[in-house]
């Protein structure tokens, strides 16, 4: 699950209660609070929608990742993606983890990103995450997804960049603005190999979705176990 918090300026209660709806393994958040304000009110928000967080704040840009009680954490990885002064900082957070007990059990490396306002700016950040984290390279093996706020639709380049190596997996939902959404800037890339499968919708609450954030959050289920199409939701 993905989802820009606008910094909860809006209704914390109603976005906790998007997420718990949800009930996500794994939650990567945009525009969370920034600076020492992170370290009493992204805890306070995460307990409040029964999820952990591991810290890692320094260098993430106002992006974070959220545990679910079900995942262990195998690692973490962060790093600032820069843009033009005065431009609000721009980075990402990463949490690699596991779903023990199942078969076949995989690490998956999931990043939360929140991409800049300058459309080459973007590409730029596109980039820098395919380098990092899907590229083939060494140390990009496992498989990934890449969740978050790209601050453009489908026709963007940096939206190309991203689409080259993996898949989007959480199908064309508008996320913006959230009372009435009608621009698709939220989304999740997926490996090829990490299948996404249908299931039942949540039932969130229209009124929470629309006062918990300026965004609507976007979700989607993902088989850990091999490739086949499938369709988000959110």
């Amino acid at each position: 699950m993905s989802y820009n918090l606008h910094d909860l300026r809006d209704d914390r209660a109603a976005a906790a209660r998007v997420v718990r709806a949800v009930a996500p393994d794994v939650l990567c958040l945009q525009e969370v609070p920034r600076r020492l304000t992170t370290e009493v009110r992204l805890p306070r928000f995460a307990r409040a929608c029964g999820m952990a967080w591991g810290r890692g704040r320094a260098g993430t840009g106002g992006t974070a990742v959220l545990l679910g009680p079900r995942v262990v954490l195998v690692g973490r990885s962060r790093g600032r993606l820069p843009v033009r002064f005065p431009d609000r900082t721009r980075g990402y957070a990463a949490a690699s983890v596991a779903l023990p007990g199942t078969a076949r059990a995989r690490v998956v490396t999931v990043v939360s990103v929140h991409l800049g306002l300058r459309a080459d700016e973007r590409v730029r950040h596109a980039t820098t995450l395919v380098q990092r984290y899907a590229s083939g390279a060494p140390g990009s093996a496992d498989p990934v997804v890449v969740a978050g706020d790209l601050n453009e639709g489908s026709h963007g380049r940096a939206f190309a960049v991203l689409a080259a190596p993996l898949r989007l997996v959480s199908g064309d939902v508008a996320t913006f603005p959230a009372r009435t959404p009608t621009a698709a800037l939220d989304v999740v890339f997926a490996s090829p190999d990490l299948a996404a499968t249908g299931s039942a919708p949540a039932e969130v609450d229209p009124g929470d979705l629309a006062r918990g954030s300026d965004h609507r959050p976007v979700w989607v289920d993902l088989d850990l176990r091999g490739a086949a199409a499938g369709e988000g939701r959110g």
